[in-house]
């Protein structure tokens, strides 16, 4: 996937996501005065633990990235004002935005930590032995990985 956002609200923030990546760069005076002139950050999506978004209501809402063994911003908006990983919104346009990203985001993460299950000793032995009982494998075979296992 590659598709691009615009969030207007306090500030432009120009946000890109192409496959495992998201790409922010923002401009604007409130990203200038609480965060310098950074330029272009790369998130690689792998490394989000959690995404928020804030609905905007009497204050300014805003899109949060939490990275692994990051600092995560808990001060609400006005923290969320100086965090390099957060994006500001305003309207609701930049609210359905923020939660389409979060949405692939949430999706890209789910879909790739599918971790095989590791297991068990006495697991692999009885899976080794119905292999046996099925004439899959032969006993000189079973007992050659059966010996293997119990050495490691």
């Amino acid at each position: 996937m590659e598709k691009e956002y615009i969030f207007k609200s306090k500030g432009k923030s120009f946000v890109k996501i192409k496959d495992d990546k998201i790409s922010i760069i923002k401009k604007g005076i409130i990203y200038a005065v609480n965060q310098g002139f950074k330029g272009e950050k790369t998130l690689f999506i792998k490394d989000i633990s959690a995404i928020q978004v804030k609905k905007s209501g009497l204050l300014i809402g805003y899109l949060q990235f939490s990275l692994k063994g990051g600092y995560e911003s808990k001060g609400g908006v006005m923290d969320a004002t100086k965090d390099e990983n957060t994006i500001l919104i305003g309207n609701k346009k930049d609210y359905l935005q923020a939660l389409e990203i979060k949405e692939y985001v949430e999706n890209f993460i789910s879909n790739s930590s599918s971790t095989p299950s590791i297991k068990s000793l006495p697991e692999q032995i009885k899976e080794y032995k119905s292999l046996l009982d099925e004439g899959i494998i032969t006993e000189d075979e079973y007992n050659v990985k059966k010996a293997d296992l119990l050495s490691k």
